[in-house]
């Protein structure tokens, strides 16, 4: 098994709490690569993340007119936003990068295990009292450790995450403490949160999944299936009906089809519903956008607050970055917001994959185990971890 390595980088100045390799951000048709810190935004909570932009142009005499990051899975966290000093020409991961050997794997928790968690979530959801705050849906994660015999390449793995083009590849610089390696979190996402260009908006929200099969009968059954699922479809249904109810009060037009379409991935079936709309104010920026609709039911569940309280008592790790967003802004309100989910934070020779479900009442844990297999493969394949249970 092969793991993409390379040397150690040399250690962080003091102070310098981010990766030193700059920002990649590679969707289909759109490219963006930055090198260095100019300056960063002050971290705050995701509700405040449109005001603190706003604030942060407004003050800015210097450096490109461009914000990139990433923001956390729990929005009461803080984020991790910078001005680059440059916009970068260079393709990222085109270095060749000496082959590793993975040497250790863990599941955290095991399969096991989730699906003991995932059983606890299917009775809070069944004894949940009927009205409007009713918990309705939990996605629950797990995470998988790898260990490498050398230092792992982000670039070099969002190149090979890069060759299925139908997902938005990523590297981003993540706050690590004081005399730490330098972190990222890399992957390769296939939903869109939020676009704004000028007052046009589109999001493009997945929920409802099944695993690709590499086989026309089998898919054909399987997709079948997938459209035709009430528990699919429910899920799908919370995340668009949240991100309309989210952009209806901003925008004068409001667009999205009756029922979702497929998108495929080289692992994954997925239902999806391409939403667009037109702001009422042109004032109104993707970040401030980015900060209202995010965690949607697809990585958090519905209600948001009942399913951020199931995920903490549910789940055994902090998500971090995980399954929160990654783009960038400008001071025109422009930008794209992408969902950190088919992601892996590498530190050193050291990773940690993550995966997770949408949780409803009528959820079979066995199956859910199964899903979040299915989501691991991209990065395993990418890494060359064969496959298994976990």
């Amino acid at each position: 098994m092969s793991a993409v390595a390379r040397p150690m980088p040399p250690a962080q100045a003091a102070g310098d709490d981010h990766g030193t390799d700059g920002f990649r951000l590679s969707a289909p048709g759109r490219h963006l690569a930055t090198e260095g810190v100019q300056a960063r935004l002050p971290a705050g909570a995701t509700s405040t993340l449109g005001a603190r932009v706003g604030a942060f142009f407004s003050a800015t005499r210097s450096g490109p007119d461009l914000l990139v990051g990433a923001l956390p899975f729990d929005p009461h966290h803080d984020d991790a936003l910078y001005q680059p000093l440059q916009r970068s020409a260079r393709p990222a991961g085109t270095q060749p990068a000496p082959a590793g050997r993975v040497i250790a794997t863990a599941e955290q928790p095991s399969a096991d295990d989730y699906a003991s968690a995932v059983g606890r979530c299917i009775e809070r959801l069944r004894a949940a009292p009927d009205g409007a705050e009713a918990l309705r849906k939990v996605v629950l994660a797990r995470g998988l450790r790898v260990e490498a015999d050398a230092a792992i390449d982000p670039h070099a793995l969002a190149v090979r995450l890069g060759r299925d083009a139908s997902v938005t590849t990523y590297v981003v610089p993540l706050p690590v403490a004081p005399g730490e390696a330098p972190a990222w979190l890399v992957g390769a996402t296939p939903e869109l949160l939020v676009s704004r260009r000028g007052r046009e908006v589109v999001s493009h929200p997945l929920a409802g999944s099944a695993r690709r099969l590499g086989d026309g009968a089998a898919d054909r059954a399987c997709t079948d299936a997938l459209l035709a699922s009430a528990k699919d479809l429910g899920e799908h249904r919370f995340v668009v009906e949240a991100i309309l109810d989210g952009l209806a009060p901003l925008c004068s037009q409001l667009r999205a089809p009756p029922r979702p379409s497929l998108l495929a991935t080289e692992t994954m079936w997925h239902l999806a519903t391409r939403i667009t709309g037109t702001l009422k104010n042109a004032e109104t920026s993707s970040a401030t956008l980015a900060g209202l609709l995010h965690p949607t039911p697809a990585v958090c569940g519905t209600p948001r607050l009942p399913a951020l309280q199931a995920i903490r008592a549910l789940e055994p790790f902090d998500r971090g970055f995980y399954a929160g967003a990654v783009g960038w802004t400008d001071s025109s309100g422009d930008g794209d917001w992408y969902v950190s989910i088919r992601c892996a934070r590498v530190q050193g020779n050291a990773m940690h994959l993550f995966a997770g479900a949408g949780i409803v009442a009528d959820s079979v844990p066995a199956l859910e185990v199964e899903e979040t297999a299915a989501k691991f493969m991209a990065l395993r394949n990418a890494l060359g971890i064969d496959d298994a249970r976990a």
